[in-house]
């Protein structure tokens, strides 16, 4: 059974936690203690209703304030699909959580208020959207029912969030009309829009395909831990340890050690304490080489066709997540998959406007969840692809090397 990873996003009470909490009610991913302590907590149980935004709103001071401050993860299963559900905050000073959410997700679900329409935090979640090169996004349109099930004001909606997705090069987009609190085309499709011809949300969830996103042509293995026991039982062993985040390894391919350059035979696979013939993306494993190279925690095995680029300049689109800004001359370690090293920020060419789109150049400092391209010079030499051709190593982060802080997200450009 294969496992689908998503987000909702949104701005601040769009109903987020509450269209979590109804997909795991209504599919019945609730165990009956946790529906009893959540009958418990609710405001609203003298209503005779529960509060199913309780289910992700895990902090207490979410709890207090009624709003979702950290990503929040949930795990349930259909009898067609494993998934795990990040809820991402909504509030404008919380951005950075989203997006280190929005990055391991293979899908997003944005909702916007129906009586609200697109606003400000909507664009920008768009935007985030595809500067991650999401390959798929939901456009759920909620509250259906206090706008009477308008079909209306619905298609008003999705023209004009159609025109922002097309000018930023979105192209899997679903548009679903829904109400979270009342149960509204969730799990089951509703009676209130027969004007609506698509699939519940659960359906849509359980059948888009996600088979496409595994890329099996650039073989890629960042090495994690170099094993070496040197005991009496295993005196030669040398294997190399990571997981497979790309592309298909056999025993026998030509493979290359970067950012080094040296290259070697594969001579056999360890998966799961067993040897095999093959090994693909996705997998943890063990490497072995025929012969005995300087290789370390970093490094990046890799084979002779479809290499990625290797580099100490980089253009990247970068979020900034600080409330320390950022400026030309700040010096950051970076941390590409298991590989970390220094680097130097030289330039900042220009910052995307999220509601107009437009680029402002001549800008010599970025604050706290602004968006912008820079030049960024590393201490060696980085082994790395593009984001838009391959998302698992085409990102990487910035750390400030005094307090060990993640500071920035960024998608290599070029």
């Amino acid at each position: 059974m294969d496992l689908l990873r998503f987000i909702t996003a949104g701005s601040v009470d769009d109903g987020k936690s509450t269209l979590i909490g109804r997909l795991l009610y209504d599919s019945k991913s609730i165990l009956s203690d946790q529906l009893e302590a959540l009958e418990k907590q609710s405001k609203n149980k003298e209503l005779g209703s529960i509060d199913l935004a309780l289910l992700t709103d895990g902090l207490r001071a979410e709890r207090e304030q009624g709003i979702t401050i950290d990503v929040a993860y949930k795990y349930f299963s259909t009898p067609k699909r494993k998934f795990i559900i990040a809820d991402a905050p909504g509030h404008i000073q919380y951005t950075r959580n989203m997006i280190t959410g929005a990055s391991n997700s293979q899908l997003m679900i944005i909702l916007i208020d129906a009586r609200n329409g697109i606003i400000e935090q909507t664009r920008r979640h768009t935007i985030i959207a595809s500067l991650l090169n999401m390959p798929y996004v939901v456009v759920a349109i909620n509250k259906m029912d206090l706008i009477e099930f308008s079909q209306d004001v619905y298609n008003n909606i999705v023209i004009e969030f159609a025109a922002i997705a097309k000018s930023l090069g979105l192209k899997q987009i679903s548009f679903i009309p829904i109400s979270a609190l009342n149960g509204d085309n969730i799990v089951d499709k509703s009676n209130n829009m027969d004007w609506y011809d698509g699939p519940c949300l659960l359906d849509f969830l359980e059948t888009v395909s996600i088979d496409s996103e595994t890329n099996l042509t650039h073989a890629r293995m960042p090495v994690q831990y170099v094993i070496r026991p040197q005991s009496e039982v295993l005196p030669d062993y040398r294997g190399y340890a990571g997981k497979i985040i790309s592309g298909t390894y056999r025993v026998g391919d030509e493979i290359f050690v970067l950012p080094a350059g040296l290259h070697s035979r594969l001579s056999r696979i360890e998966s799961n304490l067993q040897d095999v013939k093959e090994a693909v993306a996705g997998q943890a494993v063990i490497l072995h080489l025929e012969d005995d190279i300087d290789i370390s925690r970093g490094d990046m095995l890799v084979k002779k066709d479809n290499q990625p680029f290797l580099g100490q300049d980089l253009e990247v689109l970068l979020c900034w997540m600080d409330s320390k800004p950022l400026k030309p001359g700040n010096k950051y370690l970076i941390q590409h998959n298991s590989r970390r090293i220094k680097s130097v920020v030289k330039e900042i060419e220009y910052r995307l406007d999220v509601n107009s789109l437009e680029k402002e150049e001549g800008i010599d400092c970025v604050g706290l969840n602004e968006i912008v391209r820079a030049k960024i010079k590393t201490a060696s030499p980085l082994a790395y692809d593009l984001y838009k051709d391959l998302r698992v190593n085409g990102g990487l982060i910035l750390i400030d090397e005094t307090s060990n802080v993640t500071v920035g997200a960024c998608m290599i450009q070029q």
